[in-house]
């Protein structure tokens, strides 16, 4: 099943940033846990990093970690990449050169050969990422003042530079005037770089080189721009061909191999994905889902457009193409697979993500609202993975924030009965992830005053109170994370809920609150979280208010008389549990 996630360094003063290619957050569905509803998307962009000192380059933004170049198998990908590297000592020593003493010089890859004929994308990601680790490197060695580094790998990196000019040149279907004047400046700015730092080397004064340095500075802030322009250009040209493509083929297999491609250049990061947007990726894929021929794609294209609609030209795209009513459609066609469907829910899950600020806007969503509502629910209901349900109740989750009315909708719906339900399924609901959706729908549910009688006549309290005691399986910090917001959420439902004398006295009868005072005095429980921690007071203290003989003189001194902060500072200074 594909698991979702969760919901620079410093070179030199003086230098301003530059287009570095690495890996960044996943990040796939803006869901009201999770990002991704599914496996976990990877991100890779253009960045221009930001150095102390210097200004921001916002064109392409930068992380700096390995570039995942295509979803394949790891050893088959390391396999690919040995032949085309090589470490600097062995070069070196063939040359008859002695080996580096610096400490990190064993630490230095190059890119021995280019990655032959092939996939001119390929290419660019390739010789983007290598040229951009060594802007990264330089500006590191640069703020050590370590010259000799400098120099050497200002000489590496005009290599580098001449290699992926050179290379792209011969693969590239035409050459523009644009692209050409920017070619001309960066190869003028790495040999300006290297003649500089060669000449620093000769330099023993230190004001002389505090001087040189800043002027070293400056031609690598602007090698960067350059850099960055050119890749950004280069990436836009085959980001056309590749959409041309899909827009004029009426053949399934070819329409299917391009697709792909453009889903695995959306994984490469929020930049690539506004180039797709931009160029009409958006309107090529729901032209996709809008024929018959096609109906196999679907779930590929869909899938396509969710990654594509992280960023706000995508969204605005789906807007102007009236993507909503496309989606609309294939939710409540029933013709459809499963598999469609479920991606569909995922485009709806990330269009609506309360993280996005742009969404807010959709106004052909709310005419389609009803419909999707009802067909979500119905998703949720038949779904026969874990997977299924989680993006439909993800999109349920998120419209519940995008428009209050999606909560009496809800309720029309019998939608309480069929989370809770699903609850008791493990096929359905089995991770906490799936369960931070269902607790974001009830918490944003319990605000309607008729909602608490479906939850007790579900025993729904129960549920909740189970949701108090979530526990991650693997401890790592995704899961723990969602443990964490299940936990909160819960409370924060518990709390609304008990405004009914009802929901407090089963909640009571439970022991729900010997857990709340568990979780407020032991930050072990809780992860140590102060979101938790505030959501169980304020739930102790509404129970309370209707049941105070349930607590003990310490607890009611402690927890519930004080004003709040002053309990919350109490509870998250404590190291143990004193209870």
């Amino acid at each position: 099943m594909r698991r979702p996630p969760e919901n620079g360094e410093a070179a030199s003063e003086g230098i301003s940033g530059w287009g570095l290619w690495g890996r960044q957050e996943p990040r796939r569905l803006g869901c009201a846990g999770p990002d991704r509803c599914g496996q976990a998307l990877l991100q890779i962009g253009i960045n221009m990093m930001a150095l102390p000192g210097g200004r921001h380059l916002d064109s392409i933004p930068l992380p700096g970690q390995r570039l995942h170049l295509m979803q394949v198998d790891s050893v088959q990908r390391w396999m690919e990449d040995l032949k085309l590297m090589t470490e600097c000592e062995c070069m070196c020593v063939l040359q008859a050169k002695p080996i580096s003493l610096e400490e990190d010089a064993q630490g230095d890859l190059i890119l021995a050969g280019g990655p032959g004929p092939g996939d001119p994308l390929q290419l660019l990601l390739k010789r983007g990422w290598v040229i951009s680790t060594e802007l990264r490197r330089i500006g590191q060695k640069l703020a050590q003042d370590r010259w000799a580094r400098v120099h050497s790998m200002s000489v590496r990196l005009t290599c580098h530079a001449r290699s992926m000019v050179s290379e792209y040149s011969a693969v590239s279907r035409s050459s523009s005037q644009e692209m050409g004047q920017i070619e001309k400046l960066l190869m003028e700015k790495c040999s300006e770089l290297s003649a500089v730092t060669e000449r620093c080397l000769q330099v023993e004064n230190e004001h002389i080189l505090k001087s040189m340095k800043a002027c070293v500075s400056e031609t690598l802030s602007t090698l960067g721009q350059h850099f960055g322009q050119l890749l950004e250009l280069a990436l836009t040209r085959e980001v056309q061909a590749l959409v041309r493509k899909i827009d004029a083929s009426d053949n399934i297999y070819t329409t299917e191999s391009t697709t792909g491609n453009l889903f695995s250049l959306t994984q490469e990061g929020a930049p690539l994905c506004r180039i797709i947007a931009k160029e009409g990726g958006v309107v090529a894929l729901f032209k996709v889902c809008r024929q018959d021929s096609f109906r196999c794609l679907y779930p590929q294209a869909l899938r396509t457009l969710a990654s594509i609609c992280c960023v706000e030209e995508g969204v605005h795209q789906l807007e102007k193409v009236d993507g909503v009513l496309c989606l609309a459609d294939i939710l409540t066609d029933d013709s459809h697979s499963e598999a469609t469907r479920a991606e569909a829910a995922a485009v709806v899950a990330q269009v609506t993500s309360p993280h996005l600020p742009f969404t807010q806007h959709l106004s052909s969503f709310l005419e389609s609202m009803e419909e999707i509502v009802t067909a979500l629910v119905k998703l949720c209901q038949e779904a026969s993975s874990g997977e299924v349900f989680l993006l439909a109740s993800a999109a349920l989750a998120n419209i519940t924030f995008f428009d209050t009315m999606a909560c009496e909708m809800l309720l029309q719906l019998n939608a309480i009965r069929v989370l809770l339900e699903a609850c008791s399924d493990k096929q359905r609901v089995d991770t906490p992830y799936t369960r931070d959706q269902i607790v974001t729908i009830l918490a944003n549910m319990s605000v309607l005053e008729q909602c608490a009688s479906d939850i007790i006549q579900e025993n729904g309290v129960q549920l909740i109170m189970g949701m108090l005691s979530e526990k991650p399986r693997s401890g790592t910090p995704a899961e723990v994370a969602a443990c964490e917001r299940v936990q909160q959420k819960a409370a924060v439902t518990l709390a609304r809920l008990s405004r009914d004398p009802d929901v407090a006295r089963e909640a009571v009868r439970l022991s729900c609150m010997s857990r709340l005072i568990e979780l407020c005095r032991s930050p072990s429980e809780r992860n140590s979280s102060d979101a938790v921690l505030v959501a169980c007071l304020a739930a102790l203290r509404r129970l309370a208010g209707v049941c105070p003989e349930g607590l003990q003189d310490s607890d009611f001194q402690q927890l519930v008389q004080p004003r709040l902060v002053d309990s919350f500072l109490l509870c998250s200074n404590m190291e143990e549990s004193f209870v």
